[in-house]
């Protein structure tokens, strides 16, 4: 049944010899791994008039030039990262690019904030496509962490589907948001134009405002630039392109920068324009759409786009997650399961543990997108520095040509970089704060994790100097439970090892039961010795456990093991299992972590 409704899910599997299929055309590959970035625009003018509001709405106009400033920034990037794409072919972006460049500890800090970044894309862009939804229809409000659950589980199914079928299905909509955003754009322009907006909603460019700092305009600008947020997802996913990938994809980034930049500095221009100002319960996409259509059927198709963008830009992290937490697991610093491809090809514990960790979030935040957002932004700043930052490395030490434009498009991208992060820190310090905390947690993890993988790998190599040493003979015990089919299947199979000793054992719970016992089996089985053991507690694994330790202590002093064959009855149906007590896996757990037991089970298989 399990197997069914997964091919109803997921589909059937793919053979490896597949896998080149599922590579993106540039047109698929803008929809997918653009998502992100592009949805920003519903939300990241938003941010800026949410901290411009606390000034008064003569504010607002501050918002234009922190618009340039943030498209200053979006350029600097774009350029910066089209040199990673062709550095760095096979992908990985910052994390690659530091690991080799600034070392191990700077790589590790940058593949760390990617990963909690892709968390936060798939659950802030959810949580910001479910205030779409419910400001559209707005009964829904108080389901909104139910409804982002939901979706994040179907954007989840729909990528263990395979990457070009759920590019295929969603390249659809997010088109069809850059369509209806440059209607609203071209609309709202015309009328502005035409004089059918006021001008007196708005404060004039330049109007002095009580209040207005440096740092107050900083942290607007800090929160504008959560726009940039998904810039760095092509740069990983090079390997989904198409052949030439690196050209494909730096063609594909330009295109992403170049509609970012037309739609976010148009939705801040309108917003500042119509005076637009932030509300609980209405998005400002939302409010100008309202007021250039009214709520006719062009306002509720730019709302239903913009709200399957904003839950479908969730799929850039399972485009990017996935490869990253591939050369991860790669270098030995996760584990080895995230470079195993499910059925469909696709890396699916990356996804799996993407869509999981996600729905987690959104829980413990409530799906509140303004709480993310901080959190999601500076994520992504951290990398972005430090990838500039091991560029300007590159290009120091290898001197290619024309690298001194490079050095000089890195450094401007570094500098940028790591002055919005500080001003991250700085301004919002209270709501990013855990960022110094489990960053470096996930670090020392990386660690550990490396450590074990090289501590194993040490001691499985037949190189070692610590030899195995023979085995002499072998002594089998037998658990039984009573005299049937289960327990001759087992005794026959350890007479067939040609065992040097075959021990039955029988934990009884009375006295009577060991005596009666021992009678029937010396009457069925006398060539095989039987060794009953007492219960007081009704416990089965404590005199069993303990009996196995004095024998394997006496068997290692003549370099003899102890083999434990468990009998084990495996019904006809599956359900069937619940219906017996499983006595056979428990002994095989506490059995297994013994150093010089070996742990056989031998099934009987029933047939009604």
């Amino acid at each position: 049944m399990f197997s069914a409704v997964k091919r109803f899910l997921i589909g059937r599997p793919l053979k490896s010899t597949e896998v080149g299929e599922q590579k993106l055309s540039k047109t698929k590959a803008l929809a997918i791994l653009s998502s992100d970035a592009l949805s920003s625009v519903a939300y990241a003018p938003e941010q800026i008039l949410i901290v411009l509001i606390t000034a008064g709405a003569m504010a607002f106009w501050y918002s234009i030039p922190i618009a340039a400033g943030v498209l200053v920034l979006l350029t600097a990037l774009i350029l910066s990262y089209r040199q990673i794409i062709h550095a760095y072919p096979q992908g990985g972006g910052a994390y690659v690019v530091s690991m080799e460049n600034l070392g191990v500890n700077p790589g590790l800090l940058a593949g760390g904030s990617l990963l909690v970044d892709y968390i936060l894309t798939v659950a802030v862009s959810v949580s910001a496509g479910t205030d779409a939804i419910t400001s559209a229809i707005p009964q829904l409000h108080t389901h909104n962490v139910l409804i982002a659950s939901i979706l994040v589980v179907l954007i989840t199914i729909l990528n263990l589907r395979g990457i070009t079928e759920s590019a295929s299905i969603l390249a659809y909509p997010v088109y069809l948001f850059v369509l209806a955003l440059f209607i609203l754009l071209g609309v709202g322009v015309y009328k502005i134009l035409t004089g059918d907006v006021s001008s007196n909603l708005h404060t004039p460019l330049g109007t002095p405002v009580a209040g207005v700092s440096l740092f107050f305009l900083l942290r607007a600008f800090a929160s504008g630039s959560s726009a940039l947020t998904g810039v760095e997802a092509i740069s990983n996913a090079i390997p989904n392109f198409k052949s030439p990938a690196p050209k494909n994809a730096a063609k594909t980034l330009t295109a992403m920068g170049l509609l970012l930049a037309i739609l976010f500095c148009g939705i801040v221009f309108l917003a500042y324009y119509y005076g637009i100002q932030p509300a609980e319960k209405e998005t400002v996409v939302s409010q100008i759409a309202s007021a250039t259509f009214g709520r006719n059927v062009i306002y509720y198709f730019i709302q239903a786009t913009t709200a399957l963008i904003l839950v479908l830009a969730a799929n850039t992290g399972y485009s990017a997650f996935p490869l990253l937490a591939f050369n991860l697991a790669a270098d030995k610093y996760i584990p080895r399961m995230f470079t195993i491809r499910g059925d469909r090809l696709g890396y699916s514990n990356g996804i799996l543990t993407l869509g999981l960790t996600s729905i987690l979030l959104i829980v413990i935040f409530k799906g509140k997108t303004e709480q993310l957002i901080p959190l999601y932004a500076v994520g992504v700043f951290i990398p972005f520095t430090l990838s500039q930052s091991g560029m300007l490395v590159k290009w120091i030490k290898e001197k290619p040509k024309g690298w001194l434009g490079k050095l000089i498009i890195n450094a401007v991208g570094a500098i940028i970089s790591f002055t919005v992060m500080m001003i991250f820190f700085i301004t919002k310090f209270g709501q990013v704060w855990p960022v110094l905390i489990f960053l470096p947690v996930l670090v020392i993890i990386f660690h550990r994790i490396r450590r074990h993988y090289d501590a194993v790998g040490k001691q499985l190599r037949i190189a070692s100097n610590k030899p195995v040493p023979p085995i002499e003979g072998n002594v089998i015990i037998i658990p039984v439970a009573g005299i049937t089919h289960v327990v001759e299947n087992s005794l026959n199979y350890a007479k067939s090892l040609s065992a040097d000793q075959i021990i039955a054992v029988y934990v009884s719970f009375e006295r009577e039961d060991e005596k009666k016992f021992e009678d029937k089996w010396n009457k069925w089985q006398p060539g095989i010795r039987l060794v009953t053991l007492n219960s007081y507690y009704r416990s089965i694994i404590q005199p069993l456990t303990k009996f196995i330790a004095t024998v394997e202590k006496k068997a290692n002093e003549s370099n003899y093991r102890v083999t434990v064959l468990i009998p084990q009855f495996i019904p006809k149906k599956s359900w069937h299992n619940i219906l017996h007590n499983q006595s056979s896996l428990l002994i095989r757990a506490f059995l297994l972590y013994r150093r010089d037991v070996i742990v056989t089970t031998v099934p009987y298989h029933l047939e009604e």
